[in-house]
């Protein structure tokens, strides 16, 4: 008994880590890919948005792949009846793509506001996804929330109300740039937020009612957002596409960022089967202070005020 207890302790101490690590280096290397000074034209987001959902695609595959006994017939046999064998499994499939390009409009956000917000201030501000989240879980779900739930979600809305508030120790000439980056930047991880919040629960709401597995959820989610981010790298970068390639601007860095950005939602899913949402929230609480301090120290972009 006391072998199992210290198996599971440890498994919940990995998780802790692994959550963190993966939380703050991708918000660490994010907000340096948008801001690194590099010869010839940088690289866009919107390609590096296509390759993390291709990533995670092949990765859920080969999951499948495996839990088939590494036999193709049994992957493509519970593909089929998974996804297309019914028109019932067929109409279930088609609902994952509202979720799915809501993702793929959250994704493209996020990369913008880093590079337009220090890391510290974007990892608190995203944080109001938790209220948007609490908001269509109670209209779209009929949960309800306790009275400390409203009063966090509260001060949560405090503590995002504080991060945005100027330090007033910014050169003048820079003060109007400064600004209207953050205003931007601000409305995008807004609408990051409202999108993911939207996202995430409408997505538990497909899970809690059908019996499909996560990997095949997430094999369904990958392949829809796919198409919808190769739509978003035609409307707005097919130009600088066609002209300098589509990794252009790609390097080390690049692919630290699509790599973390892919296996984030597989990590999660994985590390929560191990650790309890209470350390999850622990996880993204320690993430926040070493990304700050890490911001502040490392990137020197961020100026810690009261």
């Amino acid at each position: 008994m006391n072998r199992a207890n210290d198996t599971s302790s440890n498994l919940k101490l990995i998780s802790l880590v692994v959550l963190i690590v993966q939380t703050t280096a991708l918000v660490l290397t994010l907000r340096y890919s948008q801001t690194q000074k590099s010869e010839g034209p940088r690289y866009l987001s919107s390609t590096a948005v296509v390759c993390a959902e291709i990533i995670k695609l092949i990765t859920c595959i080969f999951v499948i792949y495996r839990n088939s006994g590494y036999r193709v017939s049994g992957m493509l046999s519970e593909l089929n009846r998974e996804i297309f064998a019914t028109p019932q499994t067929r109409s279930d499939s088609l609902k994952v793509a509202v979720p799915a390009i809501m993702y793929v409009i959250q994704n493209n956000l996020l990369f913008f506001a880093l590079k337009k917000l220090d890391a510290a201030t974007y990892q608190v501000t995203y944080q109001l996804k938790i209220l948007t989240t609490a908001f269509f879980s109670v209209t779209m779900l009929g949960k309800s929330l306790h009275r400390y739930n409203w009063l966090a979600l509260l001060l949560l809305t405090g503590g995002v109300a504080l991060v945005q508030y100027p330090s007033g120790d910014s050169p003048s000439q820079s003060a109007h740039h400064d600004a209207s980056d953050n205003i931007m930047g601000l409305a995008a991880v807004l609408a990051a937020c409202f999108s993911s919040g939207f996202a995430g629960v409408y997505f538990e709401k497909i899970l809690k009612t059908s019996k499909v597995s996560l990997w095949i959820r997430n094999i369904q989610l990958a392949f829809f957002s796919v198409f919808g981010a190769l739509f978003v790298c035609w409307l707005y970068d097919w130009e600088a596409i066609s002209d300098d390639g589509f990794l252009r601007g790609y390097n080390g860095i690049i692919w630290i960022v699509v790599l973390l950005q892919a296996y984030g939602g597989l990590v999660i899913a994985l590390v929560v089967k191990y650790a309890d949402n209470i350390l999850k929230g622990f996880a993204v609480s320690l993430s926040i202070i070493l990304s700050s301090f890490t911001s502040w120290l490392v990137l020197g972009d961020l100026t810690i005020t009261t």
